[in-house]
């Protein structure tokens, strides 16, 4: 057994961790990152996360019609491999010639406050920290339901899926599954959605979850709600899911089957208990609002504790415990404001700050601008890329003309939105934006026109 000792240990190569250990490194700080799988230098986002995934959104895009479905599907994958290589190899690198950086492979195993464990096979590594940062992200959820089945796939699995199936269900009515429903109906598979709740995307205003309704039935993903699995299991040639629709049961057959049930913190075996590092009842590790743990000198970054799941929000978790270790210590999650996200469908839905129902809820008098994509005759662009799904979306206080939330559902809404969550940062007005110059064509021209036609909510 070896022993080191560092001044920081980060356990887990995500967004928040990766950009701790090298800002901390260039500062001249004795850091050693511990990954326990290779094909994960660089984090979840780039190897099966945001990166892959959205490269084979776009790629399923671009589909033409006669494009054979399973070639065309098999090279879009091969893309992805290639950008995720490429993507893991500089990741290393850009922490690699850090000198004062230890990259370690192997599984970290808290066995007292500041002590860790790490092994590889038979080889064990005994490292002391003066602080630890623990970023080792979440993992698929597993079902409450059995199954049988070996074409079962997860949001990680199903990247690599040969052949592309013919008829794919997707359990789960969540953001993940919509996105692998939507993009897998434009690679060519017939796709059947199952969604436990009775509201499908209840998280949005029911014009926006109905456009987005629209644009994946159009694509040919036949949505089920109320729908309530049971099982998946093998059934001669298919892949059967007993689900129990309003109260009917039935048996669906398909190919392959996704299941999106959401994700779970990876925890269970890093022996938190010997660092006195507490959980919430759901896994993700406790912490206060500068994630540090309930032992003092141990912080959690990224999806691990229990915050929005998103790579920006861990990238700003390391904004927030560098200002801890080496800056001022004033910086915290309540500093976030007006925090935006994507679903990305084709084309992408974004949203932030208040709905309907929050807006009229805070009391304010509202006004609300919406229009149709196509109906923005100001708005070429999505005309020009041949993409006029969706709709745009702004809530406005009446008496303060602050923007109080917006959902941007069309081709670059995942730029249009930050620019939107920048004006409610910063007190823009929407009489600022509906009068600004933008570029043209553009899609943040669309401003210009939606916020001229607001009236009461």
């Amino acid at each position: 057994m070896a022993d080191i000792d560092v001044d920081v240990l980060v356990i887990g190569w995500g967004k928040g961790g990766k950009t701790l250990a090298g800002a901390l490194g260039r500062k001249g700080r004795s850091v050693a990152l511990v990954e326990q799988s290779a094909s994960m230098y660089g984090g979840s986002c780039i190897n099966i996360a945001c990166v892959p995934t959205k490269d084979l959104v776009h790629s399923a895009s671009e589909r033409r019609e006669d494009d054979d479905p399973q070639s065309y599907f098999m090279d879009a994958v091969a893309g992805r491999d290639a950008l995720t290589d490429k993507l893991r190899a500089r990741n290393h690198a850009m922490l690699g010639e850090v000198d004062s950086v230890t990259l370690i492979d192997g599984r970290a195993q808290f066995t007292g406050p500041h002590a860790v464990e790490v092994s590889a096979g038979t080889d064990i590594l005994s490292i002391r920290a003066a602080n630890i940062i623990i970023n080792t992200g979440t993992e698929p959820a597993r079902p409450a339901f059995p199954t049988e089945s070996s074409r079962v796939f997860d949001s990680t699995t199903i990247q690599h899926i040969d052949p592309l199936p013919e008829r794919l269900i997707v359990v789960g009515g969540g953001y993940v599954g919509l996105e692998f429903a939507h993009m897998f109906a434009k690679f060519g598979s017939r796709v059947t959605l199952l969604d436990h709740g009775d509201t499908f995307m209840k998280r949005e205003d029911r014009d926006v979850a109905d456009a987005a309704r629209s644009l994946l039935e159009e694509s040919g993903v036949e949505l089920v709600l109320s729908a309530d699995v049971r099982a998946v299991r093998e059934d001669s040639a298919d892949v059967s899911v007993d689900v129990t629709v309003a109260g009917e049961s039935c048996a669906l057959a398909a190919d392959a089957v996704l299941v999106a049930v959401g994700r779970q913190a990876v925890t269970t075996d890093l022996g938190l208990d010997a660092a006195g590092v507490e959980r919430d009842e759901r896994g993700y590790i406790t912490v206060d609002d500068r994630l540090r743990t309930s032992a003092e000198h141990i912080f959690a970054v990224g999806d691990v504790n229990g915050g929005p799941q998103f790579t920006y929000i861990s990238l700003d978790d390391n904004r927030i415990v560098m200002d801890q270790l080496d800056g001022s210590g004033t910086r915290s999650t309540s500093d976030r404001v007006a925090v935006p996200y994507t679903v990305f469908l084709t084309p992408p839905l974004a949203r932030v700050g208040m709905d309907e129902d929050e807006a009229r809820a805070s009391g304010r008098r509202v006004r609300v601008a919406s229009k149709a994509v196509a109906d923005i005759a100001a708005m070429p662009r999505p005309k020009i890329i041949g993409e006029t799904h969706g709709l745009i979306k702004v809530l406005v206080d009446a008496d303060t003309d602050l923007i109080l939330g917006a959902t941007v559902f069309s081709i670059d809404a995942q730029e249009v939105i930050n620019l939107l969550a920048l004006a409610m940062r910063h007190d823009v007005t929407a009489s600022e934006l509906r009068d600004s110059i933008w570029t043209h064509p553009s899609s943040t021209e669309a401003l210009n026109e939606v916020l001229a036609s607001t009236r009461p909510l």
